[in-house]
């Protein structure tokens, strides 16, 4: 109950087992390139009926896949109430992912045990046209802020925009991520987009440092 899982082809991960969103509606950033934005969000609320989920045990659940529940604006006891369900089933892998990944270190006594802690970091180059979520640059001190208290993180660069090479690249280091995920715009929003070689060396450049995950979307710009 209350719980979809990733398909083949989904947008989601697919080292995640199952998703589960019981803060759903329509996100705060409001990223144009959001495949969300395709569906009838409504506005943001709560279900509360998502805590009766079943979360069960040994699965690897990213939660909060649909919307930003760390965004500014999102109630914090909407967050608490997630956060202590989650709890009830310590034998999880949790997966939280956001782009105001500082509201992150307000609930650090409450998240469970067992849990990676992710953004977004599509660019160094900040547009406030593409998306109203903080600055990259603000995303990635917070990451590495949280990697420095031991939390594992992780980093999505996703869709990938045109960037400059070092100081994305230090940004990330910093963040000390177990993995990056990498992917491209599937949905056609006529983004900024880096030529073929300067992924291929930013890739070259983080597996030095980390593991790469490349999405298949990201086969359009860059033959396998």
């Amino acid at each position: 109950m209350g719980m979809n899982k990733v398909r083949d082809g989904s947008n989601m991960y697919p080292f995640c087992d199952f998703t589960w969103n019981p803060i759903r509606g329509r996100c705060k950033h409001e990223c144009m390139y959001c495949y969300m934005r395709e569906f009838k969000m409504g506005e943001l609320r709560f279900e509360e009926k998502e805590m009766n989920t079943q979360l069960g045990a040994g699965r690897f659940i990213f939660v909060g896949s649909s919307t930003d529940m760390f965004a500014e604006g999102v109630p914090t006891e909407w967050i608490e109430k997630v956060l202590e369900h989650c709890r009830k089933y310590p034998k999880n892998t949790y997966l939280f992912q956001s782009k105001n990944p500082s509201r992150f270190l307000d609930f650090r006594e409450l998240f469970p045990e067992n849990l990676l802690l992710g953004t977004t970091i599509e660019t160094n180059i900040s547009d406030p046209l593409i998306s109203s979520a903080p600055d990259p640059h603000q995303r990635a001190i917070a990451m590495a802020l949280l990697a420095s208290y031991g939390y594992k993180t992780m980093v999505s660069i996703e869709p990938i925009m045109d960037f400059d090479l070092d100081p994305l690249l230090g940004w990330i280091e910093q963040v000390n991520p177990e993995f990056v995920s990498i992917g491209a715009d599937s949905k056609n929003h006529n983004l900024p987009e880096p030529p073929p070689d300067q992924i291929k060396k930013l890739i070259g450049e983080l597996e030095r440092i980390t593991e790469v995950k490349k999405k298949s979307n990201l086969n359009r710009l860059i033959k396998p």
